[in-house]
């Protein structure tokens, strides 16, 4: 999603050969990441020679919790429950499983003010700050 961003005011898509390659992952796990992420709306794909990836709208206006909710689907958005095979209705159990919801609400809430465009935004930083000799 970062290199989407970045190439972003291009309007160019991205393939996912180039984002595999600069970043070390997988074309194969790329693909089925976008795949997820295009279903969602999120991104958009274009076929052919000239193909690849683009962000469907503005880095701006897309959060990591976006992302990760179409990614890690209901274990991020707290559908899930922290020990589904809990058998006892102890107060221990209840006070953790209230306790991990809370953590669920509070991380969920993190992932939903970072977006897109800050993440590529401290990608170049990064890049920037790179020395080679």
């Amino acid at each position: 999603m970062v290199e989407l961003a970045r190439a972003y005011g291009t309007g160019e898509p991205v393939r996912i050969r180039s984002i595999g390659e600069a970043n070390g992952v997988p074309s194969k796990f790329l693909v089925q990441l976008l795949i997820q992420l295009k279903n969602a709306g999120i991104v958009l794909s274009n076929r052919g020679a000239c193909g690849g990836y683009r962000l469907s709208r503005d880095p701006r206006e897309i959060t990591l919790g976006d992302v990760c909710a179409v990614i890690d689907g209901a274990a991020i958005n707290g559908q899930n429950e922290w020990n589904p095979n809990a058998t006892a209705d102890s107060p221990t159990v209840r006070v953790i499983g209230e306790t991990w919801t809370d953590l669920s609400e509070r991380y969920q809430l993190m992932l939903d003010e970072i977006t897109i465009a800050a993440l590529a935004d401290r990608a170049g930083q990064h890049s920037e700050s790179m020395y080679y000799i």
